[in-house]
């Protein structure tokens, strides 16, 4: 886990200083903040954009789609939030399959979920079904 955060760390470092030298040499004297500001705007607008289009067609389809992605996302924030906070507090140990693991657990609970939903579904509409049969009859 900790060689897979420093090669992370290292490219947006990386990132980061192409960034500051590019605008020096175009003349441009951005201060860390206002390239943090430009920056993670534009990155953040191009995230919504690509965000808004997908979850405008899946909520054609289903609101629990784009739940479930939202809750991934924090969930994958969340479990990487608690291994960094263990490894700087040395309160447990930081690893990769503790996240996997917690992962692993939302993911069965969900699936769980789902197969509850769908089960409550047909028999909904078995049960549709035979008051549509037995009002026929009558």
């Amino acid at each position: 886990m900790v060689p897979l955060i420093k090669a992370f760390m290292k490219a947006v470092n990386d990132i980061h200083d192409a960034i500051i030298q590019s605008a020096q040499q175009s003349g441009y004297s951005f201060t860390d903040k206002q390239l943090h500001f430009i920056i993670i705007g534009i990155a953040g607008m191009l995230i919504f954009a690509v965000t808004q289009i997908a979850f405008r067609k899946l909520a054609k389809y289903s609101i629990t789609a784009i739940s479930f992605i939202y809750t991934f996302t924090v969930l994958l924030v969340i479990v990487f939030g608690i291994e960094i906070e263990q490894k700087i507090t040395k309160r447990g140990n930081m690893e990769f399959a503790d996240i996997v693991a917690g992962v692993w657990g939302f993911l069965y609970i969900f699936i769980i979920y789902v197969i509850i939903r769908i089960v409550s579904y047909l028999i909904k509409q078995h049960s549709k079904k035979g008051k549509a049969k037995q009002k026929l009859k009558s």
